[in-house]
């Protein structure tokens, strides 16, 4: 996906985000967090959207915490979440392919990566606001779903910090089933007491048979990888699935 397909995805997703947060109250529980209710889930997007903002349009070229949100509620506590989301579209659009900052994945450019991080960021969250609004969630567009579970796999848990491992090796396949190009949306990850190894796209399976697979449509997948909704389909050791589960929370 292009940085312009990524800010248009962030732009709609931060609009479904607020439509729900209001739908849904400010006090309403969050069961996908169940830590959380509806303003701590505006709080924290709203934060993370402003430090992503800060990187990209000052140039920050070293890690810092995101600032507390400040203590508002309700419309407030909208209003100023849509302030910073709007800042964050605007910012990234306007961003010149010159731009050097701090960014923690592999991208092409600083800006493709908060592009990126940040459509999947809202849009995981969005999914948290409609859970507690209750009702049918909007679509997630497949490809961007794909996208999506890539950046996961292969970025997130490539990582050092992913605590998927296991004393006994296994060997987790994803496979979407609506993918345009379905060979390319399979992915083979290797999991054991190191970090996550993850390889995409057909041509990665090898001849070893998968202990578990997790197959379905893309946006179902993206957000049971997520955990933020059953797995669409489970073959093979169930324990497997498990691992990931209990897991595979990004902190």
């Amino acid at each position: 996906m292009e940085i312009a397909e990524y800010v248009e995805t962030l732009r709609r997703e931060g609009e479904l985000l607020a439509k729900a947060a209001e739908e849904a109250g400010p006090g309403a529980p969050v069961p996908t967090c169940p830590e959380w209710r509806v303003r701590d889930l505006v709080r924290h997007t709203g934060a993370v959207h402003r430090w992503a903002t800060a990187f990209v349009e000052q140039g920050l070229t070293t890690p810092r915490e995101p600032d507390e949100a400040p203590d508002l509620d309700g419309a407030e506590l909208l209003e100023w979440f849509t302030e910073g989301h709007r800042a964050l579209t605007a910012t990234l659009a306007a961003a010149g392919p010159e731009v050097e900052c701090w960014h923690f994945l592999r991208a092409p450019s600083p800006v493709a990566f908060w592009a990126r991080r940040q459509a999947h960021e809202t849009a995981v969250h969005r999914l948290d606001a409609e859970a507690a609004r209750g009702g049918e969630p909007a679509e997630v567009d497949v490809e961007f779903a794909v996208d999506g579970i890539d950046e996961l796999l292969r970025g997130f848990h490539g990582r050092r910090s992913s605590r998927v491992r296991s004393p006994e090796p296994r060997l987790l396949r994803v496979r979407a089933t609506d993918a345009v190009d379905a060979a390319d949306a399979i992915w083979t990850v290797r999991i054991s007491e190191e970090p996550p190894v993850t390889v995409r796209g057909a041509d990665g399976t090898g001849d070893a048979a998968a202990d578990c697979e997790l197959a379905g449509p893309a946006a179902r997948l993206y957000a049971a990888l997520w955990n933020r909704a059953p797995f669409p389909s489970v073959h093979g050791d169930a324990r497997t699935a498990a691992l990931w589960r209990d897991n595979s929370g990004i902190r």
